[in-house]
């Protein structure tokens, strides 16, 4: 299902009209298993748009579909069109490459690579072939500001990524996707491993990046959704129950089973 009253709130201007992403008849299945059972839904610019169900509903699945991440998974099939911005993200003509550069990700646990804090920053731009040294110091710099790392880290690039603490990490690995300069970062329970101030510092960060970005965030924590997102889509067993303005899903839900759900009794 999909509910024509989403994010109706500021929409000044076009650009804030548009539907970065739009899922049509989505089916997903894993061999023989449907994980995805039909959904439809479009997704604003500029928006933060959470996804919640209990463990196993399809959430993180659908959110992996919008970068092609499940077709690494054996046994992957899907039905149905995903367009961003308008582009059949799964049309043979598109260029994975380029995709995962204009949808970048965030892993449940950071993932720094194995190099000093400014080359995690700058690998994407190296992988384009960005060899001048004034440009990737300039971008460094500026995407370390982006997550609100830089005044941490600027005594110590040349250092070890991983001897960054845990929500230090989780920040430089979103200062590597914005590098790139993507239009929507998918976040799948970014801050389920961290302690409650990085995860804190990571949900202000959504604030203020959302102003450029669109941004999907899976989370099994319902505080947070309600804290950090302007849409949120209620799944369960592979299917979309309820997608809405967070607040109405939140405060006035139609369904009795997100009712339920986020009222804490099953889930």
């Amino acid at each position: 299902m999909e509910s024509e009253q989403i994010d109706t709130a500021r929409e000044d201007s076009p650009a804030k009209k548009k539907n970065m992403i739009k899922a049509e008849g989505v089916k997903v299945w894993y061999d023989d298993f449907m994980a995805i059972k039909g959904i439809d839904m479009k997704i604003r610019t500029n928006r933060v748009t959470a996804f919640i169900g209990p463990s196993g509903c399809g959430k993180s699945t659908f959110l992996r579909l919008f970068n092609r991440m499940n077709d690494y998974v054996e046994g992957f099939r899907m039905e149905g069109n995903i367009r961003i911005q308008g582009n059949n993200i799964y049309s043979e003509k598109i260029n994975i490459e380029q995709l995962r550069k204009e949808v970048g990700m965030v892993f449940q646990k950071p993932n720094p690579f194995p190099k000093s804090v400014f080359e995690n920053v700058a690998y994407g731009l190296r992988i384009q072939g960005i060899k001048d040294k004034q440009y990737l110091q300039d971008k460094v710099e500026a995407s370390l500001k982006q997550v609100a790392l830089w005044d941490e880290v600027k005594d110590g690039l040349n250092k070890s990524a991983l001897a960054l603490s845990g929500g230090q990490q989780q920040r430089l690995c979103i200062a590597r996707t914005l590098a790139v300069e993507p239009e929507v970062i998918l976040m799948d329970e970014p801050t389920s491993a961290l302690d409650p101030i990085s995860t804190s510092k990571i949900e202000e960060l959504l604030y203020e990046l959302k102003e450029n970005y669109t941004i999907v965030i899976v989370t099994h924590n319902m505080q947070q959704a309600s804290r950090v997102s302007d849409s949120t889509a209620f799944f369960y067993m592979g299917e979309l129950v309820e997608y809405d303005k967070t607040k109405k899903i939140f405060t006035n839900p139609e369904k009795k089973q997100t009712e339920n759900y986020i009222t804490g009794r099953f889930g």
